[in-house]
């Protein structure tokens, strides 16, 4: 395990340096303004066609009889694996090693990230295919493959590039997808409950062997179920906590600014690792949570019967808002207003344990009550995050190895959740952060490259849908793909 260790902090050190974060942040800053600002422009239109969408359209939450899910279930499934321990057990660790000032750069790594994973998510449905099973199959592995792949010269880079990403998509479900999300469920139920960590480790390989042997329709029901539930009841009870606290915001936003740019708070001077430190634990926690960049939710999103790409990009940045801009900021500030941060000086109060911020938090507003909703909200999270990441893992397998290996691969994930149980935290979050920054190399890579193409395809919808102009719709890279799509959106109108 040290060998591990010390090899894992050499190479996350290259990975997560200054050149990673930067190319994270041209892609999200490129897209916005290739699209010129769409999660701005169009605020109202996408909030109107995806959470509005679940209450006025029966296309986005209706169950299909072949092998696609609903909009509403892709985007459950890719919450569940988005929205889990990196939204409390994360924020803490960031806000305790890197101050309040963290908070900050989850936001702006969050808001350009928004059309990054729209992006993504729209490349995925242009470029995705069915398999021999009758499913989509999409993801950045097929937008390299096929989509820089198709450009002069670039066909074996293109290849490359797209069994790296699934090489290390493979390898990141069983850290950021299974490690990190069962060990923060055995620690916290262990603290809350009293329960051995080996006996919750037997629990959960049996329920999650339940659900994902089953495939992803057995995931997508079960996290349409879980995900609504599971957020609606944490942002519930964060908001009693700010609500209560409601005279200490102010002073909670100042810390959080003033931490993030390293400028002197007063009665005292941001301590720890300054403003880098406050950068980076911020820009890798917002990474590490909604996993915009990463090219792993668009695994699932591409499965969805959608026939605009674009609608489905919207998705997306509704994911990413709901992700960070939601649940993690009511997670910050319910943590900054326990009393827990010296808001003066950034550092954890002597004696509580930054890995439980958040029980801490909920604790002193509801007691031992608290405490254990806090648990049960970390298993509910963090199972259906393993959920979403069986899912990304199986298609990477897959890509790589066909069919049939998925249900190898679906034993060996189930079995290794009791390894997760029983590591040790640190490096289970370690591991996670290096196979994060892995994966998104070369996806960053495909989108940039194909910026061109999201840009072209977001310029024909709006075209079409804002300016009423009789255009062919971009819907699909293939052709056969194209025609059936664009006879199913002809027969959806008539």
């Amino acid at each position: 395990m040290d060998l591990i260790a010390k090899i894992n902090s050499a190479v996350n050190d290259v990975v997560w340096g200054p050149p990673m974060l930067i190319l994270m942040g041209v892609v999200g800053i490129l897209m916005t303004i290739l699209t010129k600002f769409f999660q701005i422009s169009h605020f109202g239109y996408w909030m109107k066609n995806t959470i509005g969408g679940i209450f006025g359209k029966k296309s986005v939450t209706a169950h299909t009889e072949d092998k696609s899910i609903s909009q509403f279930q892709s985007l459950c499934t890719a919450l569940a694996a988005t929205v889990g321990t990196g939204n409390i057990v994360g924020v803490a660790g960031a806000i305790a090693a890197g101050g309040p000032g963290a908070v900050f750069w989850m936001w702006v790594i969050a808001f350009f990230g928004m059309m990054t994973n729209y992006s993504e998510n729209v490349l995925g449905i242009y470029y995705r295919k069915k398999n021999e099973a009758g499913e989509w199959s999409g993801g950045a592995m097929y937008y390299l493959q096929n989509g820089l792949g198709s450009k002069k010269g670039c066909k074996g880079i293109a290849t490359f590039l797209a069994v790296l990403f699934s090489i290390f998509c493979f390898l990141a479900s069983f850290g950021i997808g299974n490690m990190t999300q069962v060990n923060s469920i055995s620690s916290n139920v262990n603290k809350a409950f009293g329960m051995p960590k080996p006996v919750i480790g037997i629990i959960l390989v049996i329920a999650v062997g339940l659900v994902v042997i089953g495939g992803l329709k057995r995931i997508a029901a079960v996290t349409e179920k879980i995900v609504p539930f599971m957020v609606v009841l944490y942002i519930i009870g964060a908001i009693v906590i700010i609500v209560t606290h409601i005279t200490d915001i102010p002073d909670i936003f100042v810390s959080i600014f003033k931490s993030a740019f390293g400028m002197k708070a007063v009665g005292g001077g941001i301590v720890g690792f300054g403003i880098k430190q406050a950068v980076v634990l911020g820009m890798k926690r917002g990474v590490f949570s909604n996993e915009a960049g990463l090219g792993s939710s668009v695994m699932v999103h591409s499965n969805s019967n959608v026939k605009e790409p674009v609608v489905q990009g919207m998705w997306g940045i509704f994911e990413v808002f709901t992700d960070t801009i939601i649940v993690c900021t009511l997670t910050a500030v319910s943590i900054l207003a326990s009393g827990d941060i010296d808001l003066a000086t950034g550092q954890v109060v002597s004696g509580v344990d930054s890995n439980n911020l958040a029980s801490e938090a909920f604790g002193k507003m509801f007691g031992s009550v608290g405490e254990m909703f806090i648990a049960i909200a970390i298993l509910l999270f963090a199972f259906s995050t393993v959920l979403g990441w069986s899912h990304y893992g199986s298609k990477a397998c897959e890509y790589l190895f066909g069919l049939k290996a998925t249900y190898v691969y679906k034993v060996i994930f189930t079995i290794a959740v009791f390894g997760g149980a029983v590591m040790g935290q640190n490096l289970a979050w370690d591991i996670a952060d290096t196979l994060n920054g892995l994966m998104a190399i070369p996806n960053l890579i495909g989108v940039l490259t194909l910026s061109g193409t999201v840009a072209a395809i977001t310029a024909n919808y709006v075209k079409r849908h804002f300016k009423n102009e009789n255009i062919t719709p971009m819907l699909s890279a293939y052709k056969d793909i194209q025609d059936m799509q664009e006879k199913a959106l002809k027969e959806e109108k008539d």
